[in-house]
């Protein structure tokens, strides 16, 4: 059992000495987060998604206002089935939505988790209800935080079952096909969905 400790004790001090003469070159390495941000950010734009990133609440709302003035979808019917998330980040208070209307020409949303692996979007019933992703519109806007990252689909599906703990959401779904190309392989969440039109702005919260 001594020898135990003592192999112990000697690997952690060589450890420590490995440690300190590599500290300069981690230093130069990106942070885990940053890789999966950019993982994601390549994966969604390669699926077709148009990615914008704000660094604070203002120039969320100046994407926001130019996404609408550029697809004249201001005066359009726009579908939100949140409440909150209009109260919190939606600038326009002479925009109208409904919480009903799946013609609507534009669907605004906020989102569980954002898969880096394969650049898609995870939903559930606190965002869509108990629709699937071919019921929404076809325009879809989407507001994430960088705190939703997920590296893969089951380190997302995992940060649901802790935000939720014992009242898990139904409806888990992903959306991926934003212009699908033809083969392009789906996982069992996305299987059968159409592709959307889709602009997340992310949302600096770190």
């Amino acid at each position: 059992m001594k020898k135990i400790f003592q192999s112990f004790f000697n690997s952690s001090k060589k450890n420590k000495e490995s440690e300190y003469t590599t500290k300069s070159e981690y230093k130069y390495l990106p942070k885990k987060d940053e890789l999966v941000e950019d993982k994601f950010t390549l994966n969604f734009s390669s699926n077709g998604g148009k990615f914008l990133y704000a660094t604070d609440i203002n120039e969320f709302e100046e994407f926001f206002s130019k996404i609408l003035e550029e697809n004249n979808w201001g005066e359009k019917s726009i579908l939100c089935f949140n409440e909150d998330f209009i109260k919190n980040y939606i600038p326009h208070n002479d925009i109208k939505f409904n919480k009903s209307n799946l013609n609507s020409n534009l669907f605004i949303t906020d989102c569980e988790f954002l898969v880096a692996k394969d650049g898609s979007i995870l939903l559930s019933a606190k965002q869509i209800q108990s629709y699937k992703a071919n019921d929404l519109p076809n325009n879809i806007i989407v507001m994430a935080k960088t705190s939703q990252l997920s590296e893969t689909l089951s380190m997302g599906l995992e940060g649901i079952r802790i935000k939720y703990s014992n009242n898990l959401p139904s409806n888990i779904t992903s959306i991926k096909n934003f212009n699908k190309k033809e083969g392009e392989d789906l996982n069992f969440l996305t299987y059968g969905s159409s592709a959307k039109n889709l602009y997340l702005i992310l949302f600096e919260d770190l």
